[in-house]
Formats: structure tokens, C-alpha cells, sequence
């Protein structure tokens, strides 16, 4: 046989044979079954887990079949995607193939749509979703392909570690898309399969030679378990906290609860939508309303709801049992959705009659919200007519703070509330004669000098809540943001007899400049998403008030000897103003207030592609790294300019090759191995092996015993010549590899790991 025969270009790699092989491919389906757990908070549960489970066995049982014939590995790999490609099509798109199981090419033409549907699910649905067709082809299909490339990774290549890095970022997706803290349980389940896999792997290769060592490859699985555990734990919620909330960057999801910390924080200055009204001041725009409050959350509210189509609908005055004698003027608002999508449509208070929303979608009349029930916001364009009650400063004043008839409990103060909340109230609205100016004076209060408006002090603090306990710890701090004034105003008015809830929305955003028929173009930011308190008064209805500190325009009502006409209008400017309005205005055309947002300023609607930079700088350093951390060390060797560093360098680039280096081995013989399987130049190897023979049995006093300077210097070229033409004679994709993932960065010579032949 010639010297090139066997060589790396035309070496097969061969798979472990009988029991091991069985171990690792079993040990490789856990793993992969374990990251199907945190789906579970994503996706409903159903037939489809079981046929997710069923076709990973199928595809590894396939593969272990073909690795038993005589065929080349890549030959085994394209067989698991046909019948990957089979089964796919069988279960998802039989109608559409031949015979069933084929694809064809109106298979292939319902993929975009199918995708794009399941897209739209994810971004639209909240969780857990329901098994949607199109959803469940995504999941199970990749599952798929994973369990394809991780067969060929594990048990073809040999490289667990490798897989091990894919499982837990495949185990992080449901996290990064469901933020919620990281389920410890779940990961160290993942972690012990992870562990189970590499030893499984470990032990294939294994002979009676190696045993003995054995303990050192479990210490080096269990380090890598414990680097694995640490790296997700602290890499899940940094990915949570950068990755935008949905889509591109630029588009909006809500949750319609108080949850609102990490949403504010990771908003961006994009436009989600523009408005444009004839009312006299820019409208706040609700998404949800929230009542009901158990010491820990607020609860949103769960009401009856009727078909949009059935509009218009019974005004305030009907509704919200206004006295006849308090002005109501009605408003017109067209809103435009341009980034957001969610199944909550943002609307002005309080709507009457709502026009050009398109799909399905129901209408609260108790808290006048709107939720589809097929459809989304995104690109919407309708209407909204809202009647806006004006009392004067007088009516509201001889008005009180609650009512008979209010469907859901929105009086009630928990038991064990800090009793901090209570005795602030009854302090601060000691001076006022009637409930509007008790309100007035919490407001005030609030929006003073003693509190700070902050998005980040409160998480650092702990107390990023919205609970009893989070209201009086920012109480003590007197600084935070939304959740926090409006959570503490209403448990305030609450404890002083007063029915309170908080509303979920949008601030009012930022003129434009822009003009359409005589109206100006309004753009709110996902950075304005909001939460701000409401009290009901007898006669009146749901009263909106501006407790945050910096934000929003605070709630004033205006002397009805004030104007001519008896009916205010709002004041066009963020300073308080004498207008009376039930939901506080804003002065979007004050730039003064153009930075007062819930998380940052506004600002032109340009996607935010820093935390996506971020994080694909994060990959390519992580990828780059094992080759630099290589190259460096190699650096150090070549500049030792010895014989044992020449040693050294050539073994590394044996076990970066997937050759054994073991320490019964002697010098002649490995070089032997390398000349002849390997590709390296038999003559550098030849005076590499006699440099080193000379170093290891020469007399101690002979120059070139202990490496002399010009021996060490002759020998590190050839190691350098060596590892060259091994590298040459590597198949193109085997040498990236070993230049991207060198292995000898974990396995040094005459351990458990070098001392059996890496490629079978």
C-alpha cells in the first residue's frame, strides 16, 4: 500500500460497533428529549409530543442500521433526511405528495405559507399556544433536522461537546421566547443527559488499555456539565433581557398585565403606531383594564364581551350612569399600526363605535376594550369614536369616590398589606375636604420633589413587582416607574374607601409635524407603554389621574365660571392644567416632554439592530475563539524553540487530526503512524523522531541531549512542516474543522481521550 493510502482524504471514519454504539445513540435521544421540556410552557401538550418523540427514535434507529452496512457516512446521513423528508411529508402533507410520503413541488410551494402561518402564531398567540397545524410542522420538523445533524455530530464525527453547545441553546429558545426565570429542574435534567451522553461517547471508545483511566474522562464531563449549567443560567436572561420582545426589532408585543419591568426596559424609540384625532388634547390609549388585586397581582379583568360588528354601542352616559347635568363631548381618533402585534387594539376611553378593524375581534362594554378573537393589530388602520366626560371642578368635587352597581370587586384591600400603604394615605391627604382633593393631593404628592422616576433602580433594589410588598418597599425608595406610581396610587385610594383600578396602554406620543385633513399626525413608541390609575366617582364614571413622576400631564378639572361655553378644553401644555378631562393629556408638541417615556425617549422609527449586533458579535467571538486560543498556544510552543515544544506541537495536531497519541507508544512508532496515515513528510518526520530520541536517551552532557538551541530550532520547523501537510491532507471540511474546534484545547497526550484512535 502506498504512502498515501489510508490517508485522511480517503480515511472512513467507522462508527463504534455493538453495545456502545447502542449506548450512544440511546443516550443521544434523551438528550434530545430533554430539550423538549420547556416547551411545554410554550406549546399545549398533545399527540404531537409523542410524535416528536417517535420520529427521533425512528431517525437515530435508521441511522444505527446504515452505519452497520458498508456505505460511506455521508451516504447514511442523506438516507435520515429522505426518510426525515418522508415522514414530514406524510403526517403534515400527504394529500399534496406522491404516494403519500414523496414531496413534490406543491409541497414545497405550501412551506412559505405554512411557516409564515406559524410565524404569525408565535408572534400573535400568547402562552402556551394551542398545536396549531402549521405550529406543530415547525416543531416537529426541526426536531427533525436537529436529531439528523446531531447523529452525524455525535456518533459520525465524534464530537458530543459540540452537540452538547446545540442542545442547551436549542433548550434556551422557549426561554428567550417566553421570558420567565430559568427552570432550574428542567436544566439540570438537560445537564444529566448531557452527561450521560459524553460519558456514552467516552466509553466507545474506550479499551481494556484505557479503562484504568476512565476517572479523569468523567472529571473532564462533569467540569464541562458544570461550565454547561452555569454559562445557560447566566445566558438565558441576559438573551431574555436583549432580545426585542417579537419579530425584526422594531415590532411591539403586550402583555395585559402588570408584568410591564421587563417589557419597559427592552422597548425601543420605533414607531408602533400614529394617530391623529379632533379632540382638543392628545388621547391616552388603553389596551387593557386590570380590577381585581390579590396582594400579589393585579388581575385583568375577565367580562363579558360582544361581536365589534354590533356597533355603535350604549355611550357613557347609558353605561357609566353620567348625571345628566356633566358635559360629555364626543371624539373622533384614527389610529394607523404600523410595529405592533398583538391581539389587544389600543383605543382612546371611553369608545362608543369602532370601524376598519378587519378579522375577528370582541368589545368589552364594561371597560371599553377591544380583543380579537381571530387576527392581530398589525397593519390595522380604523377609527374610533370615544365620548370623553368633562365635569367641571365643581360637579367632581361635590361628586364621591365610589358607586353602587360595579361589577367586578374593585374596593377591596388585602388583608396583609403593609400597613405603610394605609397610613401614607390618610397622612398625605390630611388636608383635603372631599375625595377628588384627596386624589389630587396623592397626585401631587407623587409627582413632587421627594420621588425619582427610574426603570432600573427598582430592579437592583428588588422590588421590580407589582404586589403589595414591591408598593411599599418603593414607598420607603420613593423611586421606580409606572407600575409602581400607578400600583401605589391605587392601593392608596383603595385603603381611603375609594374603588380604584389600573389601566394597561400607550402614552400619548410625539407630533410629527405632518398634517392630514386639519389634523396632526400623532407617533407613539413602543418606549410609551404605560400603566395609570383610575377611580370612579358617582355620576361621573372612571376618572383617569397621572401619579408618575415626570410622565403624562396631571389630572385637573377646571371652574365652570372658567369658560364662556361651560365646556373646558385641555390646556396645550405638560405644566398642570385647569382643563377638565377624564384621561390625563399630554403635550406631544413640547419637546421639553419628548424624553418623558416609560423606557426612553422618542424618536424616529429606526430599527434597533444593537441587541441582534450584540449577540451575533457574541456568536462569532465564541466561534473564533477555540482557533485563536489554538494558534496562540501554538505561538508559544513554536517560540520555546525546543525539542519537547516540537514534540508537542505535532502531537496536538495528531489529536486535532483524530489520531491516538498514547504514551506506550514510542517515538519511532507515532512517527511511523503519521508518515503512513496521516500525511506527514516522512523525512521531517524522520528527523523529529531522531531529535527526540537524541533528547530523551542521549548523555546528560551532550548538547543536543537537552535539546540545543539549533536542534530545538530545526525541530520546530519540522513540526511546522508536519502539521502542515497534515492539514493539507485533510478533505476541505475536515481541515475547517480542526482548525475551527481544535480538540487538542481539551485533550492533551496520554490522557483517557488521546489514547484511542478518534476516528473509530
Amino acid at each position: 500500500m502506498s504512502s498515501r493510502e489510508g490517508t485522511p482524504r480517503t480515511r472512513r471514519r467507522r462508527a463504534p460497533r455493538g453495545h456502545g454504539e447502542v449506548r450512544l445513540v440511546l443516550a443521544l435521544w434523551i438528550a434530545i428529549l430533554s430539550t423538549l421540556i420547556p416547551l411545554a410552557r410554550v406549546v399545549q401538550s398533545g399527540p404531537w409530543l409523542w410524535g416528536a418523540v417517535v420520529l427521533t427514535l425512528v431517525l437515530l434507529t435508521v441511522g444505527y442500521g446504515l452505519r452497520r452496512l458498508p456505505i460511506p457516512t455521508t451516504a447514511v446521513t442523506l438516507i435520515e433526511l429522505a426518510v426525515w423528508a418522508g415522514a414530514v411529508t406524510a403526517v403534515f402533507f400527504p394529500g399534496n405528495a406522491l404516494l403519500g410520503v414523496i414531496p413534490t413541488g406543491s409541497v414545497l410551494g405550501e412551506l412559505p405559507a405554512t411557516i409564515a402561518a406559524a410565524s404569525t402564531t408565535i408572534a400573535e398567540g400568547s402562552a402556551p399556544l394551542p398545536p396549531s397545524t402549521p405550529l406543530l410542522f415547525v416543531i416537529v420538523a426541526s426536531l427533525g433536522l436537529l436529531t439528523v445533524a446531531l447523529d452525524h455530530v455525535v456518533v459520525t464525527a465524534r464530537m458530543p461537546l459540540l452537540a452538547s453547545v446545540a442542545l442547551v441553546a436549542v433548550w434556551l429558545i422557549p426561554a428567550i421566547a417566553v421570558p420567565a426565570g430559568v427552570d432550574v429542574v428542567a436544566f439540570v435534567l438537560l445537564a444529566a443527559a448531557l452527561l450521560v451522553l459524553i460519558r456514552a461517547e467516552t466509553r466507545t471508545r474506550e479499551g481494556r488499555a484505557t479503562r484504568g483511566r476512565s476517572g479523569g474522562v468523567s472529571a473532564v464531563a462533569v467540569t464541562i456539565g458544570a461550565v454547561a449549567i452555569v454559562t445557560a443560567l447566566a445566558i438565558g436572561p441576559a438573551l431574555q433581557a436583549a432580545t426585542p420582545v417579537a419579530g425584526t426589532g422594531t415590532t411591539t408585543m403586550i402583555d395585559p398585565s402588570l408584568d410591564l419591568g421587563a417589557d419597559l426596559r427592552r422597548q425601543s424609540n420605533a414607531t408602533v403606531l400614529t394617530l391623529r384625532g379632533d379632540g382638543t388634547a392628545v388621547p391616552y390609549l388603553r389596551v387593557a383594564t386590570l380590577s381585581v388585586f390579590d396582594g400579589s397581582v393585579w388581575q385583568p379583568d375577565r367580562t363579558s364581551t360582544v361581536d365589534l360588528t354590533a356597533a355603535p354601542f350604549a355611550g357613557v352616559d347609558v353605561t357609566d350612569d353620567v348625571s345628566p347635568a356633566v358635559a360629555v363631548r364626543q371624539e373622533r381618533t384614527s389610529i394607523t399600526v404600523k410595529n405592533l402585534t398583538t391581539a389587544y387594539a389600543p383605543v382612546p376611553y371611553a369608545a362608543t363605535e369602532i370601524d376598519g378593524l378587519s378579522g375577528g375581534w370582541q368589545f368589552s362594554p364594561y371597560n371599553r376594550t377591544v380583543v380579537a378573537s381571530q387576527g392581530s393589530t398589525q397593519g390595522q388602520q380604523y377609527d374610533v369614536v370615544a365620548d370623553v366626560v368633562a365635569p367641571t371642578l365643581e360637579q367632581i368635587r361635590a361628586s364621591s369616590a365610589g358607586g353602587a352597581g360595579l361589577r367586578i370587586d374593585v374596593d377591596s384591600v388585602p388583608a396583609d398589606t403593609p400597613p405603610i400603604i394605609g397610613e401614607l394615605a390618610r397622612q398625605v391627604t390630611a388636608g383635603a375636604t372631599n375625595d377628588y382633593d384627596r386624589l389630587i393631593a396623592l397626585q401631587d404628592w407623587f409627582r413632587g420633589p421627594e420621588f425619582t422616576y427610574s426603570l432600573t433602580a427598582p430592579v437592583e433594589d428588588g422590588f421590580d413587582g407589582q404586589g403589595s410588598d414591591a408598593v411599599a418597599a418603593f414607598l420607603q425608595a420613593k423611586t421606580g416607574y409606572c407600575v409602581h406610581f400607578a400600583g401605589a396610587f391605587a392601593l392608596m385610594a383603595r385603603s381611603l374607601g375609594m374603588p380604584t383600578r389600573i389601566v394597561v396602554g400607550f402614552l400619548p406620543g410625539t407630533f410629527t409635524g405632518q398634517v392630514v385633513d386639519g389634523q396632526r399626525v400623532v407617533d407613539v413608541s413602543g418606549s410609551q407603554l404605560h400603566a395609570w390609575p383610575e377611580v370612579y366617582f358617582r355620576g361621573i364614571g372612571w376618572v383617569s389621574f397621572e401619579p408618575t413622576k415626570s410622565l403624562g400631564t396631571a389630572t385637573r378639572f377646571q371652574s365652570g365660571a372658567a369658560t364662556e361655553s361651560g365646556l373646558p378644553t385641555s390646556a396645550p401644555s405638560n405644566t398642570p392644567s385647569a382643563a377638565p378631562s377624564a384621561a390625563p393629556s399630554q403635550n406631544a408638541a413640547d419637546p421639553a416632554d419628548r424624553s418623558a417615556t416609560d423606557a426612553a425617549a422618542s424618536g424616529p422609527a429606526f430599527i434597533d439592530l444593537r441587541p441582534f449586533l450584540g449577540i451575533l458579535a457574541g456568536v462569532i467571538i465564541l466561534a473564533l475563539l477555540p482557533g485563536a486560543l489554538a494558534a496562540a498556544r501554538r505561538g508559544v510552543l513554536r517560540r520555546r524553540g525546543t525539542v519537547a515544544a516540537a514534540w508537542r506541537l505535532v502531537q496536538d495536531a495528531a489529536i486535532d487530526d483524530g489520531v491516538a497519541v498514547s504514551p506506550s507508544q514510542t517515538p519511532r512508532a507515532f512517527g511511523a503512524v503519521l508518515a503512513g496515515t496521516a500525511g506527514a513528510p516522512q523525512d521531517a518526520v524522520a528527523r523529529l523522531v531522531w531529535a527526540v530520541e537524541r533528547a530523551n536517551y542521549a548523555a546528560a552532557d551532550a548538547p543536543e541531549a537537552a535539546g540545543g538551541e539549533s536542534v530545538g530550532v530545526r525541530a520546530v520547523q519540522d513540526a511546522v512542516a508536519i502539521r502542515t501537510a497534515m492539514l493539507a491532507a485533510l478533505a476541505p471540511a475536515a481541515r475547517a474543522r480542526v482548525i475551527a474546534l481544535p480538540r487538542s484545547l481539551i485533550i492533551r497526550p496520554g490522557s483517557a481521550f488521546a489514547d484511542r484512535d478518534a476516528t473509530g
